[in-house]
Parts: structure tokens; sequence; C-alpha cells
């Protein structure tokens, strides 16, 4: 599987599955092992999620060796402030998972005070020193969010991962990244199924018509040719192995700003300077 190499030189795939909303016990489980039998080597996943405990018994029990999965996870709120508990609930996401390390562990949502976010860095930072992360990063951060932090990182963020989708396309975002040394990732590539719906659909399927793939299939393709690391959710093997087969498009320039052109800077998920995701 082809990937990217972050600004530690770390190698991630560039695809990967997510598992937001993939229930606890066997549904977790099932999915993540028939997902690395596909061939996905990437596995996003987050303490809000609550499946951690499922995935790492799926790839423990996989057969595939550890080092040749790579792991993402991600802290939930910010404890308050208190950065005993926040240790604590990283402590615990590597007990849960139980594969001796996280390749990447993000910050899940900004704190709207960034001197919280700083303290929560300087923490993720300590675990990074000491190998239980391989890499650390963000989600959700916004510009202004991450140049703060840069002011004082010890560490340089490796990934930022971001709600984007053809219908909120993240070009100034994704410049910023660029220029920072920052891996963009994007969840919710098919923005919660807006993309099957018109406008959008019906100007997908005739750029999808000409490399003879699925609309899935063309915004992986859109992402990856973006250079954005894809991390779509399935809980169905022929989708699994639909969106899996997207890796193999390869788009043109022109294709890419076709599909550009169809932002509408429309959010689906929770605005970062406005959640209520960081208690």
């Amino acid at each position: 599987m082809k990937t990217y190499t972050l600004n530690n030189g770390i190698k991630m795939p560039r695809f990967g599955l997510g598992t937001f909303l993939v229930g606890q016990n066997e549904s977790a489980y099932d999915i993540v092992k028939t997902a690395l039998k596909i061939g996905y080597r990437h596995i996003d996943t987050a303490q809000a999620y609550g499946n951690e405990k499922d995935i790492g018994r799926a790839i423990r029990d996989s057969g595939i060796p550890r080092e040749e999965i790579f792991v993402t996870s991600k802290l939930q709120g910010h404890k308050d402030g208190d950065m005993k508990q926040v240790e604590a609930a990283l402590e615990q996401s590597l007990k849960d998972l139980d594969i001796g390390y996280i390749d990447l562990m993000l910050i899940h949502w900004p704190n709207p005070d960034n001197d919280i976010n700083v303290q929560i860095w300087q923490v993720f930072e300590k675990f990074y020193e000491k190998g239980d992360f391989k890499a650390i990063g963000l989600s959700n951060f916004l510009i202004h969010h991450i140049d703060h932090l840069l002011k004082y990182a010890k560490v340089h963020p490796a990934a930022n991962q971001v709600e984007c989708h053809p219908i909120l396309t993240q070009i100034a975002l994704e410049k910023y990244l660029k220029t920072n040394d920052i891996q963009m990732i994007s969840y919710g590539p098919f923005a919660r199924g807006k993309v099957f719906e018109e406008p959008t659909k019906g100007k997908l399927e005739a750029i999808a018509k000409h490399y003879g793939a699925s609309i899935t299939q063309l915004i992986i393709a859109w992402g990856l040719k973006r250079g954005i690391a894809m991390i779509p959710k399935s809980v169905h093997k022929d989708r699994l192995i639909e969106n899996f087969k997207g890796q193999d498009i390869v788009l043109t320039d022109e294709d890419v700003e076709k599909i550009n052109d169809l932002n509408r800077g429309h959010r689906l998920y929770s605005d970062p300077d406005n959640n209520i995701n960081y208690k």
C-alpha cells in the first residue's frame, strides 16, 4: 500500500478505514478484521468512538505483524484542563488497544482556550518521547489554533485530521498545512451522503463515468491526488472493497479542479470554533 511520509519520517498508509459510529463488540471487531483481510493497513479510531478494545483485539487476532498496521486514535475531551486526567486518558487508550504503541495520536478537538491546547500538547510530547506514540497530531484544528500551538510546540504536529469532501474542499487549510509540513487527513469524505444528492451527484457521476468508477471511488481518488490521506468508513464488505479500489484511480488535474469547483463551504460536522467536544 502506498504511504505518505510524515514530518518525523514515519510512513503512514495514505488510505485507511474510519470507524466513527462503528459499534462496540463484534461489529467493530468483525469489520476491522474484514478490512485487514481485504488489504487495509490504516485503522482510524478514537476514545469517543468507544471501540478501541474491539479494534485492538481485531488487530491482535488478524495474524498480521503489528508493524504492518498503522493505528490512529484521538483524545476525547480536555478534562477541564486537568493534565493528570489527560495523562490517564492517554494511558487508557494504550491499555484498551493493547497493541504496544499507537502510531498516531491526535487531539480530537481544539479547546477555545489556546493555552489548554498547548498544555495538552506538552503531555502528548511526553508520550511521544517515551515511544508510546510514534507520531502526534491534531484533529479539527483551524489555522489560528495551529498558529498558536506552533509557537510553543517542541514536537511539530505530524497531521491534522479534518472534515473534507467535495462540498467542503478545505483548499486554504490544505495550502497552510502543506506550507507547515503537516499531513492533511480527510474524514467524512462522502459528506454524510450529501454527495449522492443533487446538484452534486450528477456532476460527480459525469466525471466518475470517464474512469469507470463509482462516486465514492472518485472522491477517494480526488483526495489522494491532492495528497490528502483518505479514511472512509463503511460497515459492508462490498463497500469496503469498492472504497479500497478507489486507490487505483488517478485523476487528471483538470478533473480535480472540476470537483474542487463543487465546493459550497458547507460543514456537516461541528464547527471547531463552537464545538462542545472539549469538556
